[in-house]
């Protein structure tokens, strides 16, 4: 009996060492996310990620090895999340045209309410996709999207709503443009058209205006 709690509480013990290392795991890589969605990779400091998390410099490189690795983590972190909000919402009980607007609301609102994946995704781009070549399953995952797509368009085909012929990558992109452009200018576009398209009333009226023009691009 003695041994048997002696092993318990050791258990106890090696769990929740588990539990506040992956803890510490998570709390570097949300200061990450901020800094290298403000500053891009060149400008990031470990130095300063390790001030404002509960982890020292030297624990962020046992962690992760250096900020090139720290980089494509958060990267591969911020990929992982979209793609789960694209795949886990259960679409096959809606109609087709139900089911694409909301495909089109859930990818407007995920972009709107994490604009530091907008950048993530900005800045990356700027170094032309060098480290989202080395995350492992991003196209599985991507393929895993068009295939839901792929799916709803077929459906709505075959009830006579869409037209035949859209291909499923280019609807996909055309989702994604009209959804990043909002959060990506939305400073730029505000100053330059004098209208404020942070406001609570004017997201939800572009969001009203991207879920319309795919279904009418959709529509035969």
């Amino acid at each position: 009996m003695v041994k048997a709690s002696i092993q318990a509480a050791n258990d106890a013990a090696d769990g929740a060492a588990l539990s506040d290392a992956e803890q510490t795991r998570l709390n570097i890589l949300d200061v990450a996310t901020a800094e290298f969605a403000d500053k891009g990779l060149s400008g990031a400091r470990i130095d300063e990620i390790a001030e404002k998390t509960n982890a020292s410099k030297r624990m962020i490189y046992y962690y992760f090895g250096g900020k090139e690795e720290l980089y494509r983590a958060v990267l591969e972190r911020a990929y992982h999340a979209v793609r789960d909000v694209d795949t886990s919402h259960q679409r096959d009980s809606l109609t087709p045209d139900a089911a694409l607007r909301d495909v089109v609301e859930a990818t407007f609102d995920y972009h709107n309410q994490h604009p530091e994946f907008v950048r993530l995704v900005m800045n990356e781009n700027i170094l032309r996709g060098v480290h989202i070549c080395d995350i492992p399953g991003i196209r599985e995952r991507n393929r895993s999207v068009v295939d839901n797509l792929r799916n709803i368009l077929v459906r709505g085909c075959a009830e006579g709503l869409f037209r035949e012929g859209i291909d499923p990558v280019e609807l996909h992109m055309t989702i994604s443009a009209l959804c990043f452009y909002n959060v990506s200018n939305r400073y730029t576009f505000s100053f330059g058209f004098e209208r404020d398209m942070t406001s609570a009333k004017a997201i939800a009226r572009r969001r009203m205006s991207v879920v319309d023009i795919i279904e009418s691009w959709c529509r035969r």
